[in-house]
């Protein structure tokens, strides 16, 4: 079996077969998963930096310029973490709070961990100079209370769907699947998004996934997590 996984604009060819009757589906793919993770770090840990800067300011060009994003007003983003080598967001998180400021009704908001059980919320944010510290794993998020003591704006409370949203990862099929770093922390928030999504009627959110470019040969496959975007489409 073969199967084509994308990062970035380039293409990761993986070669392996699923048959293992011996061991559950779930524990397959979970080993699969972690063996594609131990390749694409180890890729990624050779990525030059000036091949990361190229690509961090292509992705970025990309994303500012596609009519999807222009046309969107109420976002998820990340603020990128270099130690993590996630694709740079900078440039997107300037130009999502300077619109926030002069656009009426739009709204951006980041994630922040709350536990090491995948529990994380997206809480609104107006800056990033004042809006954000760093947390155990020295990661950027939101404080819990703005510049004047209220509880910020969360994702799961807004009176109004989320347009786009746009999440990080190691690795992505060509059908949106997405490889995360194994926390669990966005699959979760997806799945408890969608379910209020549903009950109140909304449209999903278009999903922007941002990944490295490299290739590599990896001796293993991987069924990357595709449940959740196929529940987007019911």
């Amino acid at each position: 079996m073969q199967q084509v996984v994308q990062l970035g604009r380039r293409l990761v060819t993986t070669m392996a077969t699923l048959n293992n009757p011996a061991g559950t589906a779930v524990e397959v793919v979970r080993q699969q998963k972690k063996a594609l993770r131990t390749v694409v770090r180890r890729e990624l840990r050779n990525f030059s930096p000036e091949a990361k800067r190229e690509e961090d300011e292509a992705i970025q060009k990309h994303i500012l310029s596609a009519e999807w994003y222009q046309n969107s007003k109420r976002i998820c983003a990340y603020v990128s973490c270099a130690s993590l080598r996630e694709v740079d967001t900078s440039h997107i998180m300037a130009d999502l709070l300077e619109k926030q400021r002069r656009t009426a009704g739009m709204k951006v908001y980041v994630p922040r961990i709350e536990d090491k059980e995948s529990h994380m919320r997206m809480l609104h944010i107006t800056n990033t100079d004042d809006d954000l510290i760093a947390n155990y794993m020295n990661i950027l998020e939101p404080t819990l209370l703005d510049s004047v003591g209220n509880p910020r704006e969360e994702v799961m409370q807004a009176t109004e769907p989320l347009d786009l949203l746009l999440l990080p990862g190691l690795a992505f099929d060509r059908k949106g699947g997405r490889l995360g770093r194994g926390g669990g922390y966005y699959d979760l928030f997806l799945q408890n998004y969608l379910l209020l999504a549903k009950d109140k009627g909304w449209k999903s959110p278009l999903l922007g996934e941002l990944g490295f470019c490299i290739r590599l040969q990896c001796s293993t496959s991987v069924s990357l997590q595709k449940e959740l975007l196929q529940y987007f489409m019911n």
